[in-house]
């Protein structure tokens, strides 16, 4: 049997249109998960009921598969009155799952941080907050950089995940598309190869930038 490239030349525009609502998805789902997984690595730094609550959403979301965290949002919270647009579902189970993750390779990072340096921060006037945000953040998010360009990966290739809401994404585009054509090796092969060039980009900036922070 050939291989027919034609018909991924015949379907390039939705194909394209598919990796940018891919993007799309994905940069809005790092910025929920980076900004949750923030305050989640910050807040769990002490001991206290709301680290040990901020614990259990932890080891919810990384314990159970995002599959089920996506049905959960997007089918299971409208029967209790939370209504939402199936982009918003995407978008929030993706942030939701990966602020997890997030959230400990910060809380990681900033225990990399010598105590002694918030310590003296306080000393010459700073508040707690303003030692944290000025001092030790910085130096926490040198550490945690790589991991956090890894991370962004990730929600990338679970990004396909979010076709099962009919999202026209990168997956999604790809399945419509062999139902016209029912040529699936030609268009899943394309589909493959499009994830790992844009995971592999990712990837090779996050070789640079550790090179460039071991500088």
């Amino acid at each position: 049997m050939e291989f027919r490239t034609d018909i991924i030349v015949a379907n390039a525009g939705a194909i394209a249109e598919g990796v940018c609502m891919t993007l799309l998805l994905t940069c809005f789902s790092f910025l929920v998960a980076l900004a949750l997984g923030t305050v989640v690595g910050v807040l769990r730094r002490r001991a206290g009921l709301l680290s040990a609550l901020l614990g259990g959403y932890v080891s919810f979301f990384r314990g159970t598969p995002l599959l089920i965290q996506l049905f959960l949002i997007y089918y299971g919270l409208p029967s209790i009155g939370l209504n939402m647009p199936r982009y918003v579902a995407a978008v929030l189970s993706l942030g939701l799952n990966s602020a997890a993750y997030i959230s400990e390779i910060l809380r990681g990072a900033l225990g990399a941080v010598p105590r002694g340096q918030e310590e003296a921060a306080q000393v010459l006037g700073l508040t707690r907050l303003e030692a944290l945000i000025f001092i030790v953040f910085p130096q926490a998010l040198r550490v945690a950089l790589p991991a956090l360009v890894n991370a962004f990966s990730s929600i990338l290739k679970d990004s396909s995940l979010v076709s099962v809401l009919s999202i026209m994404e990168l997956t999604r585009i790809g399945q419509l598309i062999y139902t016209r054509t029912y040529r699936a090796f030609e268009i899943y092969l394309a589909v493959a190869v499009i994830y790992y060039i844009l995971t592999e980009t990712v990837a090779c900036f996050s070789r640079r930038l550790e090179r460039v922070l071991e500088t």
